[in-house]
Order: C-alpha cells, then sequence, then structure tokens
C-alpha cells in the first residue's frame, strides 16, 4: 500500500505520459457507459363504428385478431355500436401498425366499410 504523497505522485506521471517506471508510455482510460433502457411508447388500437359492417364480423375481427373470447369481444363490439369508437388493445407502434393494416386489409376482402386506427396513449 502507498501514501497519500506517493500515490498522487503516480498518478501525475501516468497523466504526463508516464506509466510510473519510466517507460514514456501513454494511458488508457477506461470508461463504463450506463445504458438505460426505455419502455417503448404504447398505441390504442380502436375500431370506428359504421353503419354497414355487421356486428357478427365485428365480433369476429375482434376474435381472430385481437385474441378475444365470444364474451369480451361482444363487450366491445357493442361498445363500439353505441359509442362510436372501442378499444381492441394497446400494444407497441410496430404491433398496433401490424393489426391495423391486418383488420383493414381483412375488412375489404369481405367488402366492409370497417375502420381501424392506431393512436398514441
Amino acid at each position: 500500500m502507498t501514501t497519500g504523497k506517493t500515490a498522487t505522485t503516480d498518478v501525475a506521471r501516468m497523466q504526463n505520459g508516464g506509466d510510473g517506471n519510466g517507460t514514456g508510455r501513454g494511458t488508457a482510460v477506461i470508461t463504463r457507459t450506463k445504458t438505460k433502457t426505455k419502455k417503448p411508447s404504447l398505441y390504442r388500437v380502436l375500431i370506428l363504428n359504421d353503419d354497414y359492417t355487421p356486428m357478427e364480423f365485428v365480433v369476429h375481427v375482434l376474435e381472430r385478431f385481437f385474441q378475444k373470447d365470444r364474451e369480451a369481444a361482444t363487450r366491445i363490439m357493442l361498445h363500439v355500436h353505441n359509442h362510436g369508437v372501442g378499444e381492441c388493445g394497446v400494444y407497441t407502434y410496430e404491433v398496433a401498425e401490424t393489426k391495423v393494416s391486418q383488420v383493414m386489409d381483412f375488412a375489404r376482402q369481405n367488402q366492409h366499410p370497417l375502420q381501424c386506427v392506431m393512436e398514441k396513449k
């Protein structure tokens, strides 16, 4: 163990380009970066009411794309019917975007004007 005076002298020598043995090698500084992970933003996937899409089709969409059971799908469908909009689920951006796209494509294939959108939570 060194005394405070010797340790300070060794540090000064290293800072001036020496390694403490007079060889003149440079010093290297090792830094540790602490990465802080941030939770991704979440997005609500919403179904919008229209006057043409059958209620049973909306229930089917909720079961197929949002893994809702019959009871939950019916409850969401009735909420959409009565309030004009209903939340299907909350997902990360990529998942929400994919679900919206799948629902819209499926509705078009079945010739329904059903609208599905996403909004930041």
